[in-house]
């Protein structure tokens, strides 16, 4: 059974990607839609989910969230497409 802590990753309207973590997957896109999530993703909406992941603790799901992040884009790219 699929934890409920996510780890996402958006694609912004000027091709960069933010990743997140939320308990809410549909409602924080949403917030990012309306410019209202992040600070980085607002002006650069559109934003496209492209990845999630999901973790039965928070603390899991946040050590992924910086693993992530630490990521180069090559390798972001790789592990949207499922290469990773």
């Amino acid at each position: 059974m699929p934890g409920d802590h996510y780890v996402y990753i958006v694609q912004c309207s000027d091709d960069t990607f933010y990743t997140g973590y939320t308990t809410d997957v549909q409602r924080r896109v949403a917030e990012h839609q309306a410019g209202n999530g992040a600070k980085y993703t607002r002006g650069r909406t559109p934003v496209e989910l492209v990845h999630v992941e999901s973790y039965d603790s928070k603390s899991e799901a946040m050590s992924r969230e910086y693993e992530i992040k630490q990521l180069s884009r090559a390798d972001k790219e790789r592990l949207i497409d499922g290469q990773t």
